[in-house]
């Protein structure tokens, strides 16, 4: 398995989201699909403290409780990579250093976890000072409550200023980056927040990496697709998307693969990216995803999808 970035944490290349687990997956899906994701050889999973506080009776840390059920009732806290995030659950919406603090113990509690292995700061806050946020994290990894650091949803100019506050006070260093970025949204990632990351040898972790189950081939024209992401997925059938649809197919045949493996395993094969996250609510859908585990496309077919 590669490693990510300057860590010693070995992961598969597909990234298993949470985001759907207490949402769309209750708990018996949510153990089956990663039951089967660990079983395919992933060993990667992503949440978040807020997942799932939008689904109505929800509060948020569904996902993480879920997780950590899951990781102590089959024994997988050693086999498993775990990342989770703090800044966007209600109540906790900043980067100040009490939130920080407060919320790592909430989250170590709820996966049931004396560690965690990546902790993202889940959207950059500019109305606290980048030291006292950057300090905090710091401190955590000094205490031994996480290993390594990371950052989501950032500007370049941000990014950059956080690294430079990072070096100049010696404090653990931001070792990737978690944007949106896929086949039809590229522009906020590639150009300078690309050049920021590979500059300083991060590691890019891309969400939405179907572009809300656009990607996954199934909302064409005329089609209804009953899913709480229709209408989101639904904005991608333009001219581009239909475009990029095309060649997906045909590459999927190509490799006797699904279209969305060909999909992840374009943007895995993207400069600086580590490991592109996706999620899937049943073991059809998760089906759809691991073939990236061990998929490849040419450097033509690449080039070919890049070009649209």
């Amino acid at each position: 398995m590669p490693i990510l970035s300057t860590t010693d944490l070995e992961i598969s290349r597909l990234c298993l989201g949470g985001n759907v687990f207490g949402w769309t997956a209750d708990e018996e899906q949510s153990f089956a699909v990663l039951d089967a994701y660990v079983e395919a050889g992933g060993n990667f999973v992503d949440t978040a403290d807020a997942y799932s506080a939008w689904a109505e009776g929800n509060s948020g840390g569904e996902s993480e409780t879920i997780i950590g059920r899951w990781l102590a009732g089959r024994g997988r806290r050693d086999d498993v990579v775990v990342a989770t995030k703090v800044g966007m659950l209600a109540g906790f919406k900043n980067q100040k250093r009490d939130t920080i603090l407060t919320s790592a113990e909430r989250s170590l509690k709820r996966l049931g976890v004396d560690h965690i292995d990546l902790y993202y700061n889940h959207l950059d806050d500019p109305a606290t000072p980048l030291e006292e946020t950057l300090a905090a994290y710091d401190q955590l990894v000094r205490d031994g409550k996480v290993r390594y650091v990371a950052a989501s949803n950032f500007s370049a100019e941000r990014l950059a200023k956080a690294l430079e506050v990072q070096e100049r006070e010696g404090f653990a260093k931001f070792v990737a980056l978690q944007p949106e970025y896929n086949l039809v949204s590229r522009d906020e990632f590639e150009g300078d927040l690309q050049q920021v990351v590979a500059g300083h040898g991060l590691a890019t972790v891309p969400y939405w990496g179907l572009a809300r189950g656009f990607l996954t081939g199934k909302y064409r024209p005329g089609v209804a697709v009953e899913s709480v992401r229709a209408g989101a997925a639904s904005q991608y059938l333009d001219e581009h998307g239909l475009q990029v649809l095309e060649v997906l197919d045909e590459l999927a045949e190509t490799h006797e693969t699904t279209v969305a493996a060909v999909a992840l395993a374009w943007l895995a094969q993207q400069p600086t990216v580590a490991a592109p996250i996706a999620s899937a609510r049943t073991l059809e859908q998760l089906s759809d995803l691991t073939p990236l585990l061990t998929l490849e496309l040419t450097q033509a077919e690449v080039d070919r999808l890049s070009a649209i």
